[in-house]
């Protein structure tokens, strides 16, 4: 039987500049959640007044769940256009995506 020896890599600076980047965004992203599910008897009382105050609560957790219900599927979609267009062009629309939807929804 043979032994296989991993090489050892060194981080250069470009690797490091990944990381950061990397653990910024993901601080973002769940510092949103975070603050969605901090809030959510407060959006509850905003945006389903109409309704019993539970069934309110339950809509908005469910409008929560439904961001990490969607997420596999992006990352599906977006994924395999990375691997096909590149990634820039690939963040670049998903860029423009989110752009729009915020004009729309503003």
């Amino acid at each position: 039987m043979t032994d296989t020896v991993a090489e050892e890599r060194t981080v250069d600076r470009s690797d490091k500049l990944v990381i950061l980047a990397s653990s910024v965004g993901t601080v973002i992203e769940w510092y949103d959640f975070y603050l969605y599910g901090s809030l959510a008897a407060i959006i509850t009382a905003q945006f389903f007044s109409g309704v019993n105050e539970t069934t309110g609560f339950i809509f908005a957790l469910m409008a929560f769940a439904a961001g990490f219900a969607v997420r596999p599927f992006g990352a599906i979609v977006f994924g395999r256009m990375g691997d096909l267009w590149g990634r820039k062009n690939t963040f670049l629309v998903t860029m423009l995506l989110m752009g729009l939807s915020t004009f729309v929804v503003g």
